[in-house]
């Protein structure tokens, strides 16, 4: 969409300056001309964002998946964690580790695997 800024711009002043000539020819009042040049702007738009294919919806879609994902993912986390869910699933889960992390009620003190799931985040925003 940024890049298309540039683009948008210069079609504007053009479409501007085209219907003000035609606006002057047919006598169109001050509100006959915006409302032409707001509908071909649209219109133009449209064509540029279907050309590059960069609805401004697309960057929303992540936002409006993602987000009630992670609220999700994380109430499930901390009703497991609290004890929520029962004395069994608090059993089960400190005894049910693997690696360095045995017990998956206890914090991790070496950091690892928050940092680990903050970079792979990352490259997930960034790719």
């Amino acid at each position: 969409l940024e890049n298309l800024q540039p683009e948008i711009k210069e079609l504007a002043q053009r479409l501007r300056y085209e219907v003000s000539v035609r606006g002057k020819q047919l006598g169109w009042s001050e509100k006959v001309a915006r409302s032409h040049f707001a509908r071909n702007m649209r219109r133009i738009v449209t064509e540029l964002y279907i050309r590059d294919n960069c609805h401004p919806f697309k960057a929303t879609v992540l936002l409006w998946v993602q987000v009630p994902m992670w609220v999700c993912v994380s109430l499930a986390l901390r009703n497991c964690s609290v004890g929520a869910l029962g004395s069994e699933v608090q059993e089960e889960f400190s005894s049910g580790g693997a690696l360095w992390f045995t017990d998956l009620t206890a914090p991790d003190s070496t950091w690892i695997l928050p940092m680990s799931l903050g970079l792979v985040n990352l490259l997930v925003v960034e790719v």
